[in-house]
């Protein structure tokens, strides 16, 4: 029987390995399935906006799924705590599927104006907004706590996949057939993706293993997980049994703003956590700026041309995807935290040369080091925020995560192209360095970080 099972049923026995557990390989799937169905769908809606208008509304329609994606991915962390992440994503998946392949229907049979694809972009951009915290909140239900860095090391290989094929697929499908046998691909993905989410076994509740670990992930003080003001579940509670809509209780029947504001405070109080998400907004900042608005200056500044421009992210892409792999294939590192400190310098140096040298070879050749650093840190922070988090706000937590990195950092890529043409790219680059530098000081001078561990293998 699949779907949700009880609490400690299925994982009374130790777990194989991530990346050989067929459960775990289910999630993989349906994660990829739904990375390049993005991919796909992104490629088809640019592709189509701008047969139908022109290329100044391009912009326009892509950025109309931004909004919302911003705006309401922390009630899609509420949302995620209270319905539970399994059913969040595949309703999610199941919404993109049938929205993606009523679109690729109607582009086959007319051709509708700019409005049916503005009202795509929204939608998907709503439905982002509570499928992003879902998906990361998933990860600790379906596999051991000591299998987490194995899963985010796959699920870093998976989004370098998607990467990859991605556009290759919606290339494709678009030569064919135009469109609408894009949009249609895509809508055939995420139905692949549904499917496999389907047969996923979750458990019911969080693990309580999983509680218990975050209490020892950080000392005992006000601010720790341990605090009794803010219990995981209503019988955590013994001092008011009957008061179910109490503000300690994530799990009351409370008002969704009443959640919201619980789950940041939480974050607020929660000091190892706290200083996670700053390290790693601060890291997204400094790794995502050079590779994507930075990157175009550079290229054009150093003549390298289309082909350095995909020499450079390649190289990237096969650093992270290296360091993803050597995850995990071998699971727990010892000392992960401390040399994800080491790791980060690295990379602050990588991407300091990056934007100084003028020979391409040893530009490659840095974009390498900066993605084995970036897809390192990335893993290890991401299990040990999964690890460290309350289980009952799993969700919550993710989506502040996932706000301030995706939704916020691109903020900067137009601060990013206006200082330039004044302070030059070698200065842009290093500026970037400086905040790779101070997330890796940030990792021994914050003592929650500094004795953070991650659970060995059982």
């Amino acid at each position: 029987m699949t779907g949700e099972t009880a609490t400690g049923t299925r994982r009374a026995t130790a777990a194989p390995p991530a990346h050989r557990d067929p459960n775990v390989l289910r999630w993989l799937g349906a994660y990829t399935a739904s990375l390049l169905g993005d991919s796909v769908y992104f490629l088809a809606l640019a592709w189509a906006a701008a047969r139908v208008t022109g290329p100044a509304q391009v912009g326009v329609v892509l950025a109309l799924g931004a909004v919302p994606r911003a705006v309401l991915m922390l009630g899609g962390g509420v949302i995620a705590d209270r319905l539970g992440p399994r059913r969040v994503v595949i309703t999610a998946d199941a919404v993109r599927a049938g929205v993606v392949l009523a679109v690729a229907l109607a582009l086959g049979l007319a051709s509708p104006g700019v409005w049916l694809l503005a009202a795509v972009a929204l939608v998907f951009g709503v439905v982002d907004a509570v499928f992003m915290p879902a998906v990361g909140a998933l990860p600790p239900r379906i596999t051991t706590r000591d299998q987490l860095v194995r899963v985010q090391g796959l699920r870093t290989l998976a989004t370098r996949l998607a990467v990859i094929v991605g556009p290759f697929v919606g290339g494709t499908a678009m030569s064919l057939g135009g469109p609408a046998a894009a949009f249609a691909a895509a809508g055939l993905v995420f139905a692949l993706s549904l499917v496999l989410l389907l047969n996923l076994r979750v458990a019911a509740s969080p693990p309580a293993h999983l509680a218990d670990a975050s209490e020892a992930a950080t000392p005992s003080t006000p601010s720790a997980l341990s605090t009794p003001s803010i219990p995981s579940t209503p019988s955590a509670s013994p001092a008011s049994p009957a008061s179910p809509a109490s503000p300690a209780s994530p799990a009351s029947p409370a008002s969704p703003w009443h959640d919201l504001a619980e789950g940041l405070r939480y974050v607020k109080r929660h000091r190892m956590l706290l200083a996670l998400i700053t390290v790693a907004w601060l890291v997204e900042l400094g790794f995502s700026g050079p590779l994507n608005i930075g990157l175009v200056l550079l290229v054009e500044d150093r003549g390298w041309g289309p082909g350095g421009m995909g020499l450079i992210i390649s190289s990237f892409g096969a650093g992270a995807g290296a360091s993803a792999l050597a995850l995990a294939l071998g699971g727990r590192i010892p000392r992960a935290v401390p040399l994800s400190g080491w790791c980060l310098l690295l990379g602050s140096l990588a991407v300091g040369a990056l934007g100084t040298t003028s020979a391409l070879p040893l530009a490659a050749a840095a974009a390498a080091v900066a993605g084995l650093a970036a897809g390192f840190t990335g893993a290890v922070f991401a299990a040990l925020l999964q690890t460290s988090t309350d289980p009952a706000y799993l969700g919550r937590v993710t989506a502040t995560t996932t706000l301030l990195t995706v939704g916020v950092v691109p903020l900067s890529y137009p601060l990013t192209g206006a200082l330039a043409p004044h302070v030059g790219l070698p200065a842009v680059f290093l500026g970037y360095a400086c905040v790779c530098a101070l997330a890796a000081a940030l990792v021994p001078a914050c003592a929650t970080l500094r004795g953070a561990s991650l659970p060995p293998r059982n």
